[in-house]
């Protein structure tokens, strides 16, 4: 495959009839918008949305010693997975710096399907292959096995309800279980990325435009509309989730990103990158790294990836990611910031835009949370 050559999903004659705008995202040619991006995004937020997520990278890791290996490899404690459960974990390099984020499922007692993102794919598959050396375990690249559609949003459960004999409502968040969906065979988590109550549809390929099809006439109704990636990150944004390329990156460990929770020091065994991280669990004790923050614009002004934040004509950190809220219907930011300007309601606080310090307020994430 040439380096210029795009991967296809294979919703991608869909999405070409629906008259989506597509872009290359981490060499796939993806849906951006259908429409416009601010409807798609307050379409999820008030009813439904739905995506196609297909370059996903989707890792079965099967085998005996598919825990102790899964539990070596990642910083998570997964071996305390229970099967049909899922759950948010990191892959680190020796030196502690995140690789990727990822949500490994635990199909069966000795199989479980890790997923990465689709820019970090290839590196998860090739780590996790080094580090199998020696073990009853089998590493299987799934990405071209699998079709991802998600329906996020209020609507969704009614949506799928209408599709599926499966026990929706005893489907935990960060849970999955086999069923079919409108005859479909699909692995049905509710998990997603939008900070919506949603669901995720794992399916053989040769099913995705038929489950397409049907998650659209279902959700005519209710209201379902197609949505892109752009309201995909304006959604992960408001609701404060991070994004690999922006919040996290290999320079950073999940204690430089605050989301030391992850690491499980009191799991059994060694793993990948233990020394390192403990070392940056005390760093983080002893000397605060920047935090992660909200910032909410008090002009129009949108702030972008990499653009300064700034105190007493300071820079003071650095804006990760940064969009129209449509929710908000302000500006909004995520930004790492240094420990003494992190505290929400913080004075003086602007983004260096081009040389004019706009100023925005310092806020807690999440921006939004959904009404439970």
């Amino acid at each position: 495959m040439s380096s210029t050559e795009l991967r296809h999903t294979a919703l991608d004659a869909v999405h070409r009839s629906l008259g989506a705008t597509m872009t290359d995202f981490a060499g796939w040619d993806m849906p951006l918008r259908y429409g416009s991006e601010r409807d798609e995004h307050l379409a999820v937020r008030t009813r439904a949305g739905l995506f196609d997520l297909s370059h996903m990278g989707e890792i079965t890791v099967t085998g005996p010693e598919a825990a102790e290996f899964l539990n070596m490899a990642l910083v998570g404690n997964i071996a305390s997975v229970g099967v049909g459960r899922a759950r948010y974990t990191m892959i680190v390099r020796a030196d502690g710096g995140i690789l990727d984020d990822l949500i490994v499922y635990r199909l069966a007692e000795t199989e479980y399907m890790v997923v990465a993102n689709a820019s970090n794919a290839q590196v998860v598959l090739d780590a996790l292959d080094e580090r199998s050396g020696g073990l009853d375990v089998e590493v299987r690249d799934d990405r071209d096995a699998y079709a991802l559609l998600a329906v996020q949003g209020p609507a969704s459960p009614g949506i799928l309800k209408s599709l599926t004999d499966a026990d929706l409502d005893g489907l935990k968040y960060y849970a999955g279980l086999p069923g079919t969906v409108a005859g479909v065979p699909a692995l049905i988590a509710r998990t997603g990325y939008t900070g919506e109550d949603g669901f995720e549809l794992f399916v053989k390929p040769e099913h995705a435009v038929e489950l397409w099809q049907a998650l659209t006439e279902a959700g005519e109704g209710a209201g379902l509309v197609p949505c892109g990636l752009s309201c995909r990150d304006t959604l992960r944004l408001e609701a404060g989730m991070p994004l690999y390329g922006h919040e996290l990156n290999t320079s950073l460990t999940p204690f430089d990103a605050g989301l030391g929770r992850v690491v499980k020091f009191e799991k059994e065994g060694d793993f990948v990158g233990r020394a390192a991280l403990v070392e940056a669990a005390a760093r983080a004790e002893q000397n605060p790294p920047r935090v992660l923050v909200g910032l909410i614009a008090e002009g129009r002004r949108v702030p972008r990836a990499g653009y300064p934040v700034v105190a007493d004509g300071t820079v003071i950190g650095e804006v990760t990611s940064g969009a129209p809220s449509p929710t908000l219907g302000k500006p909004i930011a995520m930004a790492y910031v240094d420990a003494a300007h992190a505290a929400p309601g913080t004075e003086g606080v602007g983004v260096d835009i081009r040389g004019t310090h706009e100023p925005y307020e310092v806020v807690a994430l999440p921006f939004y949370k959904r009404q439970k």
